[in-house]
């Protein structure tokens, strides 16, 4: 009795529906059927367990696609069979085979994704390929009649001497057929079969002229089929090699079947196995196609469904509402006009609960929450019935006594149009009674009810809230949305008059109700004006919030943005101003040893003293390069326009590193400006810039006076030698004069930039450095150094 009362509260909220669903999304009818009897589960840690699942594999198929499932047939009692000394079939071989390939490829889908551990992990390690019995069933069977010539050696030789036969037979009947002398007694001059044999057509009327075996005759009776005794004892070789094959055939079979039910009990657990995990990746591509999400579960009987739409009506028609039980109070009385919408809330709490018990998401917001329920009891839609002699009344009652019967207080218990059926006072009393009696119970209840009197009682009752679903009087249609905490009105009186009934009528009707259901009335018409008030400023508000909290993530988002780029552009300064101080400090130690060979040569306190200022000197451009190298946080910029247009030799003020400057190009298309900052030389956007008034602008710790700039700045990158624009005998003179400063500067490597161009100059250069005597190597610059419009050498 109760699992047919199970069944019975199941469908009333419509749960087999959904397994009909979700069994369409499964692989191979075990699955299927699986999805069809599975049943909710009251145990919190199983539900958890089951939901967990089901994520796991949400996240895999958005992650890797849906697993391979195809093949998935059922071969269990095939191998049982095989094990227990069967001969199987080829059909049933080649159902075995796809059943391996599909483990196989399950086994590889998940081997691609091993970088995410999930709770399927023990499922998919348990699967057990087995490419060696997969590769000889496949090979050996072609298809369900089908066996390959190169299942067995003995079969392929057998074969060959059958087509070695029957070419032989088919020479022979075609002389036969081509003679001028059996052609008249041939009704066509074909060659046939009959029974297995080589036969040609002959008139009826000639059949002794042909000597032979008749095989068989035409239905009109005019033909006769002989078999020619030339080819008789060649038909009978011909017969016994298919006698043979046959025999291979079987033998093949045999030996195959038996290989299958040695690894029979292996495949059988992956094939359990798989039909699990079919089940669990249909209840995620079912959550896709619903839009699902995992809910939050209790056993308190807590249930707070937000944005939760019934996935049975169509996405494009379904509205959206939230739905609260369990929390503030146990019991939700749901008011409203017929159509509104309250049957649906009710089937979506029972729906949902069931949904998750099963370990199903459901198709609600994100962290909405529902409870397991030892019992979920429905007494919902019309139960007449009239083998039973029932009224809609009577089959309410009788449902209702079994509810009663079950109900305790982990029971969800769902009631649609309490006490209808009968005499209003009488069934308002008698819905109050059932509703404080289950209450008393513990259970969690939602009813539906047409009665004022309920209203009234979910007012004045601990634990008991009331609820509506929303009329829209001026348009006369529900919005189907679900409001808690509102009574709802009938709007009988509304709808009549927009409907066209008189007002006289409307207004005498108004004077016929009491005057205290005209104030309770009133009561609930206030209330839903302020609710509505309530609602649009609410929506309002949350409008703003929304916009605010975009904008702010928008701007979070640009300022670490604008900070990774600051950070990144800082490390770059830093990695080039190091190259350079580097390739600075390495010049000045060996100018340094220089002076120190000088002093020891000359004594003389004058040598000393240039000495001890030399070094002085090399050691404050060590120092000012390396401050450069290491950049200060920029400061903020401030309102500035410069005075004037910038030109090549202007002292600048980089403002965010204040660092000081001279111009070397004015402004470019971009908006950049390229400066001298100590060593480095650097493009820098012209609101960044600062006009310094005229003076001297010390660069490397030298005056640039009235000196050429240029050839100040030439001298403090002295491993680098510029010949762009010269050609090769001129740029041949620089580069000797170069090497050879450099080289008794105690320098191991130059850059020579000679561009990319035409590459008559760089071959030129080649050649040159190839018979120097002070170049050990050289090779072209790779990307950061200028790539192919650069050289690299080494000195000796």
């Amino acid at each position: 009795m109760k699992a047919y009362d199970t069944t019975r509260h199941y469908r009333a909220v419509e749960l087999d529906k959904i397994l009909e669903k979700l069994a369409s999304h499964c692989a191979g009818e075990e699955a299927a059927q699986l999805a069809r009897s599975l049943e909710p589960s009251s145990d919190l840690n199983i539900v958890a367990s089951l939901l967990r699942q089901t994520n796991d594999a949400h996240m895999l198929t958005a992650r890797f696609t849906s697993p391979p499932f195809g093949g998935l047939h059922s071969v269990s009692g095939s191998l049982r069979r095989a094990a227990a000394g069967s001969i199987l079939t080829m059909a049933e071989l080649l159902r075995i085979a796809q059943v391996l390939g599909s483990i196989r490829n399950i086994r590889d889908w998940r081997s691609r994704s091993e970088g995410v551990q999930t709770c399927l992990d023990t499922l998919f390690m348990s699967l057990t390929p087995n490419r060696f019995l997969e590769d000889k069933i496949k090979t050996s069977i072609l298809s369900e009649d089908e066996i390959a010539d190169s299942a067995s050696s003995e079969l392929a030789s057998i074969r060959r001497k059958i087509r070695a036969a029957q070419s032989k037979v088919r020479e022979q009947l075609d002389k036969l057929i081509r003679s001028t002398t059996y052609q008249k007694y041939l009704q066509d001059s074909i060659v046939t079969m009959r029974g297995g044999r080589f036969v040609v057509p002959v008139k009826s009327e000639c059949r002794g002229s042909v000597a032979g075996l008749v095989h068989d005759t035409s239905s009109s009776g005019s033909t006769v089929f002989i078999e020619p005794m030339g080819v008789v004892e060649s038909n009978n070789e011909i017969r016994v090699l298919q006698g043979k094959e046959e025999a291979e055939i079987e033998r093949i079979l045999a030996a195959l079947s038996v290989e299958a039910g040695d690894f029979a009990e292996g495949i059988i657990r992956s094939h359990e196995v798989m039909v699990e995990l079919s089940l669990i990746f249909a209840k995620s591509n079912l959550a896709y196609s619903m839009k699902a999400t995992l809910p939050l579960m209790n056993g308190e009987g807590e249930i707070e469904l937000r944005k939760s739409r019934h996935p049975l009506i169509e996405p494009d028609k379904v509205v959206a509402t939230d739905i609260r039980l369990g929390t503030d109070f146990d019991t939700l009385v749901i008011t409203g006009p017929n159509t509104g919408g309250k049957t649906v809330a009710l089937k979506t709490l029972g729906l949902f609960t069931l949904m998750a018990m099963c370990g199903l998401m459901i198709p609600a917001a994100e962290n909405s929450r529902l409870s397991v329920f030892q019992n979920v009891l429905a007494d919902i839609g019309d139960e007449q019935s009239i083998e039973q002699s029932l009224s809609t009344f009577s089959a309410h009652m009788t449902n209702i006594q079994s509810i009663i019967g079950q109900a305790n207080r982990r029971s969800l218990v769902l009631l649609d149009e309490l006490g209808a059926g009968t005499d209003p006072v009488e069934g308002a009393a008698l819905a109050m009674s059932i509703l404080e009696h289950l209450h008393g119970k513990g259970a969690k209840i939602a009813a539906t009810t047409h009665y004022s009197e309920l209203k009234s009682y979910a007012l004045n009752s601990s634990g008991v809230e009331n609820g509506c679903c929303e009329f829209d009087v001026a348009t006369l249609r529900p919005t189907y949305k679900l409001l808690i905490g509102v009574p709802g009105r009938s709007n009988a009186f509304a709808i009549s008059e927009k409907l066209g009934i008189p007002s006289l009528v409307i207004e005498r009707a108004g004077e016929l109700i009491s005057a205290e259901n005209h104030r309770f009335e009133e009561t609930v018409e206030k209330l839903e004006s302020y609710r509505r008030t309530m609602e649009e400023q609410k929506s309002e508000l949350e409008q703003i919030k929304n916009e605010a909290e975009d904008a702010r993530s928008v701007a979070l988002e640009q300022k670490e943005k604008s900070a990774r780029e600051r950070e990144r552009q800082l490390e770059l300064a830093r990695a080039d101003a190091k190259r350079i101080v580097d390739q600075a400090r390495r010049q000045a130690e060996a100018l340094l040893d220089e002076l120190d060979a000088l002093r020891k040569l000359k004594a003389d306190t004058e040598a000393n003293t240039l000495a001890t200022m030399a070094k002085q000197e090399l050691r404050s451009k060590i120092k000012d390069m390396e401050d450069l190298a290491d950049p200060v946080n920029e400061r903020e910029k401030a309102q500035y326009k410069l005075p004037r247009a910038l030109k090549a030799g202007d002292a600048v003020l980089i403002y965010d590193i204040d660092k000081k400057g001279i111009v070397l190009k004015p402004l470019n298309s971009q908006g950049y400006v390229e400066v001298q900052a100590g060593v480095i030389k650097t493009r820098v956007k012209l609101d960044n810039l600062r006009l310094l008034p005229q003076e001297k602008v010390t660069v490397n710790n030298k005056s640039t006076g009235g000196r050429n700039t240029k050839d100040v700045l030439q001298k403090t990158a002295s491993m680098d030698l510029d010949i762009r624009g010269q050609n090769v005998d001129e740029a041949v003179m620089e580069l000797d004069r170069f090497i050879d400063s450099c080289t008794l500067m105690g320098l191991n490597q130059i850059t020579i930039i000679h561009g990319k161009g035409t590459g008559a100059l760089r071959a030129g250069i080649h050649t040159h450095l190839r018979r120097h005597p002070n170049i050990r190597t050289f090779r072209l610059g790779v990307y950061g150094e200028g790539e192919d419009g650069v050289t690299i050498a080494e000195l000796k």
